[in-house]
C-alpha cells in the first residue's frame, strides 16, 4: 500500500523474506520501486536472490551506474570478469559501461540496488541539505 501526497510517497511492502513473492521480467525476487514512489532522479531495487542461485545473464546499461548495497548473506559479484566475493555490508559501484552479474552463496543474498545516471550528481548531502529551525519534531522533548 502506498500513501501519496504532492510532496512525498511512502509505502510498506512487508518483510524483505517475502521478496520472492515479486517477479521481474521472469526474475524471481526483484522489486522496482521506482514507480511505485515516484522517483525522479534514481531507480531502485530490492533484491533477494536464494542460496545457491545466480543472475542467469551479465549485463551492462547505457547511461546508469548502480550500487548495490547488501543487506544480508554472501556470495560472489562479477564484474569485468574479476569475481568479489560480497556479505552483509558489502557495497559495489558498477560505471554504466561495466559487465556484470552476481551470485548467492550458502546464503540467500538481500540486497539494494540504487540506479542512477553517471555524473548527474551536481552536489552531495553537506552541499544540498539544510536545517529548518521553525520546525521541530514532535517526538523531541527539549
Amino acid at each position: 500500500m502506498t500513501t501519496q501526497s504532492k510532496n512525498f510517497a511512502a509505502a510498506h511492502i512487508g518483510p524483505f523474506e517475502n521478496l520472492l513473492d515479486h517477479e521481474f521480467r521472469s526474475l524471481q525476487g526483484k522489486y522496482f520501486i521506482g514507480e511505485e514512489l515516484g522517483l525522479t532522479g534514481c531507480e531502485v531495487s530490492l533484491n533477494r536472490l536464494p542460496a545457491g542461485k545466480c543472475m542467469p545473464f551479465v549485463h551492462a546499461h547505457k547511461k546508469n551506474e548502480e550500487l548495490y548495497i547488501v543487506l544480508r548473506g554472501d556470495g560472489t559479484f562479477l564484474v569485468d570478469g574479476e569475481e568479489i566475493p560480497i556479505r552483509e555490508g558489502s557495497l559495489v559501484r558498477v560505471a554504466p559501461s561495466d559487465e556484470r552479474s552476481w551470485k548467492a552463496g550458502d546464503e540467500d543474498l538481500y540486497f539494494i540496488c540504487i540506479q542512477a545516471e553517471a555524473g548527474s550528481l551536481t552536489q552531495a548531502t553537506l552541499e544540498d541539505g539544510f536545517r529548518i529551525t521553525t520546525t521541530r519534531p514532535p517526538w523531541t522533548t527539549d
